[in-house]
């Protein structure tokens, strides 16, 4: 069944979508980790660490949405095409009873 296959899809899409943002964030967070262990002064070191943390924490909640986002709309599209399967007999039947 070919929707079932565009759903699924979209859920694939999504997980590798998820899968390339947080292995980007993974690569800042190491960046800004790497900057804090070579900082001088306690204050950039700190500042360094805050900003890995956030980058961390503030990504995993924006992937976390794009996925909620597309899961979403690829239940929508299943929902929508099970409808319409449904409703195309229940007009055929209609019009044979009226013809």
């Amino acid at each position: 069944m070919a929707e079932a296959d565009l759903d699924a899809v979209m859920r694939s899409i999504a997980k590798k979508q998820h899968k390339m943002v947080m292995d980007a964030v993974r690569k800042r967070h190491g960046r800004w980790m790497g900057m804090a262990a070579k900082a001088k002064d306690k204050a950039a070191k700190a500042r360094y660490k805050h900003l890995a943390k956030t980058t961390l924490l503030l990504a995993a909640a924006a992937a976390r949405r794009m996925q909620i986002a597309a899961e979403n709309a690829a239940d929508s599209y299943a929902r929508a095409i099970k409808r319409a399967a449904e409703e195309q007999p229940a007009k055929k039947a209609a019009k044979k009873k009226t013809g």
